[in-house]
């Protein structure tokens, strides 16, 4: 952050004075006591943030009951309890990305312009415009152009924490060896896999191949940079034709030239590869950048460098993760908020970071100390929030079951050889357009 800026923001403090802390103390003071519940993933943003969760009850007086799952196990359990006609169990639900059309399309979320508008609960310090942008847009909007983009109609859903783009992380003593240089472009990513695998006797790049979501999620990877998309403009299925294909067998070859495991892995595995030295690059969320500094998790602390997401025939990268909501049939709904705001402030997402969860804001990005951790990250961070993708993949309410059920049944069969790319992804075709046709997306 510049001298200026913390000149003004200090200046503004000073000019609040005591009566700053007054109407913060206003603002909770009517919540004392009060318990909420959050449902939320064990996932390593997450794993910083909820050591937050003691110094947000004793600045508000606000307690916090925890249901941490596995991510992919959360939606069942968010719909039954978001579904009850009487109060469900959470006041706050943390939902991946990819549930947030279909929640709202249901009527199981809290819209939250009204919360930001309420002069009681909503702090005038939070700004809105210093999460950033794509974040914004493609973790809390619903309501817009395909019901998942910005533009009109869109309402914010959810609050950001834990949003990401994608990078690529690699090992620079192994890189170095070889002579090979950090890979820019699809061509310089698979000549690498396959000098490390040959050369190095370990997986060139490590990647989720798990059947269901794990597999589309890493096929999608290299989707839209070779110029793909999963369906055209009129919703019909455009996955299996020459860009679906070439990722698909893009995918195929970072399996035979990654570490043995890749069909079961899932993002944990995956990231563990890594980390614990199976392969030499990765490129996936920007939730590694933490877990690579911690020597618990880590056993290439210092040996790994960062860059933008390579080029097929576009620069295109990832947008995703989490974001909080509040359950329409929240007990306890301006505490959620509250609880939600809070932890979503300046000073706690600096904090975060600094502990190593994902930065969600601009100004975070800014801070001299978090610049001091992150120094090799965060030029790569930048240019990759350049070219992060919020129509990464399409939101729509039937996405989820896209995803697990159709594609992530078809792909299996093309990382283990058992179809060709083209084969597997047409006989996926009828399915998806029939999801896509229910959901009245396509019209002929």
């Amino acid at each position: 952050m510049k001298r200026r800026q913390l000149l003004q923001g200090a200046a503004a403090s000073a000019a609040l004075g005591p009566w700053a802390h007054t109407m913060a103390q206003d603002r909770y003071a009517k919540y004392k006591g009060q318990t909420i519940v959050i449902n939320y993933p064990a996932h390593p943003h997450y794993d910083q943030a909820e050591k937050l969760f003691a110094e947000f009850t004793a600045e508000t007086g606000i307690k916090v009951e925890r249901d941490k799952m596995q991510y992919l196990r959360m939606k069942d359990k968010q719909v039954l309890e978001m579904g009850k006609r009487g109060n469900g169990d959470y006041d706050v639900a943390v939902y991946v990305v990819m549930w947030k059309t279909e929640y709202v399309k249901k009527g199981l979320l809290e819209p939250l312009d009204g919360y930001f508008n309420n002069k009681t609960l909503a702090d005038p310090t939070w700004d809105q415009k210093d999460i950033i942008g794509k974040y914004w847009d493609t973790n809390a909007l619903v309501g817009g152009p395909k019901m998942y983009l910005p533009g009109p109609g869109a309402r914010p859903y959810g609050i950001p924490f834990g949003a990401e783009t994608g990078i690529l992380a690699y090992r620079t003593d192994i890189l170095e060896k070889h002579k090979i240089a950090v890979p820019k472009t699809y061509n310089d990513l698979l000549a690498a896999c396959r000098v490390i695998k040959d050369k190095e006797g370990i997986g060139g790049l490590t990647s989720r191949g798990q059947t269901g979501h794990q597999i589309t999620a890493a096929w999608l990877l290299h989707l839209t940079p070779n110029g793909g998309e999963v369906f055209d403009s009129n919703w019909r299925a455009a996955f299996n034709n020459a860009q679906g294909v070439r990722a698909a067998e893009i995918l195929k070859e970072i399996v035979d030239t990654g570490p043995a495991g890749i069909p079961s892995y899932g993002f944990g595995e995956m990231q563990n590869a890594f980390l614990q030295g199976q392969a030499a690059m990765y490129l996936d969320s920007v939730a590694i950048m933490g877990p690579v500094q911690d020597p618990a998790k880590s056993r290439i602390a210092g040996k790994v460098a960062y860059a933008v997401h390579p080029k097929g025939t576009q620069h295109s990268a990832q947008s995703g993760g989490f974001a909080m909501a509040i359950p329409k049939n929240a007990r306890n709904k301006d505490a959620a908020f509250l609880f939600m705001q809070w932890m979503t402030s300046k000073q706690a997402d600096v904090k975060i970071a600094l502990s190593g969860g994902n930065m969600n804001r601009w100004s975070t990005l800014d801070n001299a100390e978090v610049g001091k951790k992150y120094a090799l990250e965060l030029p790569a961070l930048r240019e990759s929030l350049k070219i992060a993708n919020p129509d990464w993949r399409p939101l729509i309410p039937e996405w989820d079951h896209i995803s697990q059920q159709i594609l992530g049944q078809a792909l299996p069969d093309v990382i283990t050889g058992r179809k060709p790319a083209k084969q597997a992804l047409d006989a996926a075709v009828k399915a998806a357009e029939d999801a896509v046709r229910q959901g009245g997306w396509l019209k002929s």
